[in-house]
């Protein structure tokens, strides 16, 4: 691939986000114009489901490549669809039925509705370990502190959303199980020794390695690690020395969002993109200011322009990128609108797991006895 090639195909390094609830001629121009990999929609873009088919669709309409048609969907307390289908149950509640055809079915019916509204990517599960320190941050999103429960919820979920046609993403990379601090606001500083953290929060990563499509890199700092404050989503000793080398993952690499205030405390938003893919990242997430993601795109363009080495780093990870879509046949999957046949059926059975999730989930104490 030569360097002008490689540029031109930049945006096939970007995951991006915007406001707006229909396509523009704003949104239109964006995306012909950088061509990203990817797009993603928050709850601030969905009010209807046929509404939120052809908004995926319109953005498809203008990026020649299949695009990661991407959502943030767990259930509990980061559930984009409650207002449209009814909420869904946390990964914690599940995870307390102690069923694993419920752990699959969580995913599934999650990627049920992911797939009727067009989306073909969830940035789901979680894996990050529900230690107490995490707790009043990562809530019911974390089900549980020992990393073995954690693979297996985590394993059935990836199953469940892939039944439905959906792709999955093990998050937050190396773990925020012992961060204390929101990411989405400041910089946890996680002060864990490395061979604890091998032990218990790389755990999920190392087991579910060729089972997870996408891997999602949080904004948490190792100084036992790095010696250094640096986020890991900016660190090329945690993306490529010890995601890609030293446990051998070979799919897909994506940021947290670099808008978070975890990672501006580092750099800004384009600076931020660039160090991602220097890293060994595959994929930069900017999730809301349209400014950020032309920054980001245009921060991309000029590295790549300057620094040779910088392009092949970028060119191996756009062959990465496009190969897999290539592979993938959920990403070239075409969907129909969804009858409302389709949504009030949804519906009914997202409310029926619950009830099902709730009815047969168990408290501490009775796990303890069956233990």
């Amino acid at each position: 691939m030569k360097s002008r090639e490689t540029v031109s195909n930049l945006g096939q390094l970007l995951v991006v986000g915007f406001d707006g609830t229909e396509s523009s001629s704003q949104l239109r121009t964006l995306l012909r114009r950088i061509q990203p990999a990817g797009v993603i929609l928050f709850a601030r873009n969905i009010v209807a489901a046929g509404q939120t088919h052809r908004l995926l669709k319109d953005c498809q309409s203008c990026v020649s490549t299949p695009l990661f048609t991407c959502v943030d969907m767990e259930g509990g307390l980061v559930d984009r669809f409650r207002k449209l289908l009814g909420p869904s149950p946390s990964a914690a509640d599940v995870y307390a039925t102690e069923g694993r055809k419920l752990f699959r079915k969580h995913g599934k019916i999650i990627g049920e509705c992911c797939c009727a509204l067009g989306f073909n990517t969830d940035l789901s599960p979680v894996v990050d370990l529900a230690f107490k320190k995490s707790e009043k941050v990562l809530g019911s999103r974390a089900v549980s502190a020992d990393p073995k429960e954690a693979v297996r919820y985590a394993r059935e979920f990836l199953a469940g959303l892939q039944s439905a046609g959906v792709l999955g993403c093990l998050k937050h990379f190396p773990g925020l199980g012992e961060a204390n601090l929101d990411t989405h606001r400041k910089l946890p500083q996680v002060s864990k020794a490395w061979k604890a953290l091998w032990r218990e929060d790389l755990k999920p990563y190392r087991d579910l390695r060729r089972e997870a499509p996408m891997v999602l890199v949080g904004h948490g700092a190792y100084r036992s690690v790095t010696k250094t404050p640096t986020p890991a989503s900016l660190s090329s000793k945690w993306i490529d020395g010890i995601l890609r080398r030293k446990i051998g993952y070979q799919g897909l690499v994506i940021s947290d969002d670099l808008e978070m205030g975890a990672v501006l405390t580092a750099a800004s938003t384009a600076h931020a993109a660039v160090e991602h893919i220097r890293a060994g990242g595959d994929l930069a997430l900017i999730c809301h200011a349209e400014g950020n993601v032309v920054g980001g795109y245009e921060a991309l363009v000029n590295e790549a322009e300057r620094d040779r080495a910088f392009a092949r780093r970028c060119q191996e990870s756009i062959q990465r990128v496009l190969a897999f879509k290539k592979k993938s046949k959920e990403v070239k999957r075409n969907t129909v609108v969804p009858s409302q046949d389709k949504v009030e059926k949804l519906t009914r059975e997202l409310w029926e797991f619950g009830e099902q999730v709730r009815f047969e989930a168990i408290t501490p104490d009775e796990r303890r006895v069956r233990a």
